[in-house]
Order: C-alpha cells, then structure tokens, then sequence
C-alpha cells in the first residue's frame, strides 16, 4: 500500500523548532567555521542546510540558516536540540565579535506543503517573514514574527508533516539520535548540508574521509510498515536478531500505515527482511528515496 500524498494547501505550526540569532561582524565566519555549510557565501536569496558536528564527525544538530537583518543569521532547528547546540557553539566564540542568543521566543516556525514548487533552500522574504523551499514535493520552511498572523491554508497535523518529512527522505537530529549520524549517514551531503569545498570546522576531517575513501557503509533508506515508530528506535535485520542494523531517523504515519525514515547497514538491504524493534518486529518494506545517491569515489 503506497500512502497517497497531500493534495490541499496546508501549514502548521511546528511548536518543537526553535530558532537561534548569531549577531555581530563575525557572526558570518564564525558559523562558516563551526558548521558544515559554506556561511562565507551566503546571500539573501537562499538558505544554507548544515550540521553541526563532534570532532568525530558526528552530528549534534542539523538547522537551516539565513541572512537575518544586519550582520545577523537566524538559524532555525529542532527545539530540542537548541540549548545544548546554542552552549556548545557558545564554547567556540571565545573573542569573535558574535553573539549568540535565542530567538526563539520572536518568532513562529510553519511547515508548508502544497507550495509552489522551488528550487530547495531557495529563499522568499514576506515583510519580516521568510520561506524556505525544502528539498521534496512542494515543501518549505517558513519562519515569521512570533505575533504575525498564522500563514493561509489548511491546518495539518504533526503526523502529516512528519509523514511528507519521511517520504522526502529527509530527517532531522532529534534528542535520541545526537551523536548518531556522521552527515552522509543521513545523505545529508545529498540533500545540501554539506560544503566539501570549505575550509576546516569540527569534524571535518572525518566527514571528508568518509566522502572520499569509500568508506560509507550506512545510509538513510525509506521503508514502509503497518506498525507506528518513533525517533531512535532501532531496526533488526533477520538474519541477525541480536546486533541492530539500522536506527529510525523520521517517521510519520496515516490510516494504520507509517513511512520511516532510517539510517540503515547497506548490507542489511542485501537479502533478508528488516523488522521494526526487534528480528520478530513489523517488517519494513523497502520504497524508492525521491532522490539519487552517487557512487562512492
């Protein structure tokens, strides 16, 4: 059963996002030098997808940055990830001429389906308001002054919105899954939010080795099951019922049935069935990501 997609203009309020300011002359290289996003490039017509890693290389959060008003970039990102990102980058200011706060409190985060169709992390300013095209069927971003009135179109749900995030094989660093994830673990690379080109931040070193060396074994995958799954839950392979082979990422679910969005052993996809939550668990059943993933070099 493929779940059919949403048809009618719609939007809703994503309480769990957050946003934090970086103000100030440097504000700009200071984030070029800590995220995985060229800052260094960035105009008012586009937003940057990046990561923020480990000197391991693995992510801690992911979030979308943009020009803001003067020397400042807003970056928006799940909530629950903020405090802990925003005291970590706090760590790394030392005497760059940037400050960093949340900003949260200002302003509302939307989700949007049944926009018009963009180029992903394309950028449209509405007064003080901005949209942000997201990679997958017409989907964005849109971030507005707290006290501005709610966007038009039909109120979704949460599952709705988790469900369009899934099925464009896009997911986002949650509590459970921090540290999970080197970026292209998640094809995060593939969707935009990595900058090869750049210079050094944290991680760097081990997220280039994983791109060039050939080394990439786990990938995020689209699956789909009649059991609902949540954030961090692991995924077992039949043929090994005791070591996981892969860890839900996103998920979003209508009418009994659930996508997932899962960062996944690519040896598990071999042969075998993949269950959810144990090697007995409601089997997974392999759909086709909306994008391509290149050959390792």
């Amino acid at each position: 059963m493929i779940i059919p997609a949403m048809l009618q203009a719609s939007q809703l309020h994503l309480r769990d996002w957050g946003v934090i300011r970086a103000q100030g002359a440097d504000a700009t290289t200071f984030l070029h030098g800590q995220l995985t996003q060229d800052f260094a490039l960035l105009d008012r017509e586009h937003a940057r997808l990046a990561g923020f890693c480990t000197a391991k290389g693995r992510l801690l959060a992911t979030l979308v940055g943009w020009r803001g008003g003067e020397d400042e970039i807003l970056l928006a990102l799940p909530a629950e990830t903020l405090a802990a990102t925003l005291k970590r980058l706090s760590m790394f200011v030392l005497r760059a001429k940037c400050k960093l706060s949340d900003a949260s409190a200002e302003f509302a985060v939307y989700g949007l389906l049944g926009t018009p169709a963009a180029e992903s992390w394309t950028l449209a300013r509405d007064g003080d308001a901005v949209q942000i095209a997201l990679p997958g069927s017409q989907r964005a971003l849109r971030v507005q002054p707290a006290a501005a009135p709610t966007p038009a179109g039909a109120a979704m749900s949460p599952d709705d919105w988790a469900l369009a995030e899934a099925e464009a094989g896009m997911a986002w660093v949650r509590g459970a899954t921090v540290e999970a994830f080197v970026p292209q673990m998640i094809n995060f690379e593939v969707l935009g939010g990595v900058n090869f080109k750049k210079g050094c931040y944290p991680g760097q070193e081990i997220v280039a080795r994983s791109q060039y060396r050939g080394t990439l074994k786990r990938r995020l995958q689209v699956f789909e099951t009649d059991a609902a799954a949540t954030v961090g839950q692991e995924i077992f392979h039949s043929a090994d019922p005791e070591q996981p082979a892969g860890v839900v990422a996103g998920s979003g679910s209508r009418d009994g049935r659930s996508v997932i969005a899962a960062e996944i052993k690519l040896a598990a996809l071999e042969g075998g069935s993949l269950h959810l939550g144990s090697a007995t668990g409601a089997v997974l059943q392999p759909r086709a990501l909306p994008y391509d993933i290149p050959p390792q070099e």
